[in-house]
């Protein structure tokens, strides 16, 4: 069965030049026009990732992406923003939202499709060992649950080792983060500015070794670091 990309443009050239080299690639592809279109398709379709646009009608891809992120069956969901804008600040935006990948436009639909391909083949590892750890947890047997055991043990130890290390504000803005937040609205929950709340967030990026919020966010899940 093919995996179903979700591609969400307002210019109508671009959604049909991208979803047909999609499905010559092999790719199940629904479109949206919107933020708030897709958003409604997200929920119905459950894609396996998703291309957006940033600047549309009704919902821009920041605000898709930062609602998506809310659920927390969609957390892992690959999502790459497509765009024209190309400054730093505006980059930054997008990954805080919670994006995994900025092209900017014009981009190659070969260069597309590459980066499809190794973040469909990425999340697909991470889920698989996601289910199989919540499978070792519950066991099925004797010998499942002695293997449990050992597991959760050494899980068990690695997460309290990392526990040590955080401080009780980057455990609080851990949580926070898994839930799509901004660090403006971070900020606003835990009485921070922003710009200290980044800085929570770099020391999570060095002390977990992960390069982006999207990373820090799947090892956290992986770890049992936050509810």
């Amino acid at each position: 069965m093919p995996l179903t990309i979700l591609v969400v443009d307002d210019d109508l050239g671009t959604r049909l030049s991208v979803s047909d080299y999609l499905e010559l690639s092999g790719y199940s592809v629904i479109t949206a026009n919107d933020g708030q279109e897709a958003l409604v398709m997200v929920d119905d379709h459950h894609p396996d990732l998703i291309v957006t646009d940033i600047v549309m009608p009704r919902m821009n891809g920041y605000e898709l992406v930062r609602r998506v992120r809310k659920q927390s069956v969609f957390r892992l969901l690959p999502v790459i923003l497509l765009t024209a804008r190309t400054k730093t600040q505006e980059r930054i935006l997008g990954y805080q939202s919670g994006c995994d990948l900025y092209l900017p436009k014009p981009f190659e639909l070969q260069e597309l499709a590459a980066a499809i391909c190794n973040l469909l083949e990425r999340s697909q590892i991470i889920q698989s060992e996601y289910s199989f750890f919540h499978k070792d947890k519950l066991g099925i047997s004797a010998l499942t649950k002695t293997v449990d055991a050992h597991n959760s043990l050494s899980t068990q130890i690695q997460k309290s080792h990392l526990h040590l290390s955080l401080t009780h504000r980057e455990q609080e803005v851990l949580e926070l983060l898994t839930h799509g937040l901004s660090n403006a609205e971070m900020g606003h929950q835990l009485h921070l500015s922003p710009r200290t709340v980044e800085k929570y967030v770099s020391s999570l990026l060095r002390k977990s070794s992960t390069s982006n919020r999207a990373e820090l966010v799947r090892f956290a899940i992986k770890r049992g670091l936050v509810e």
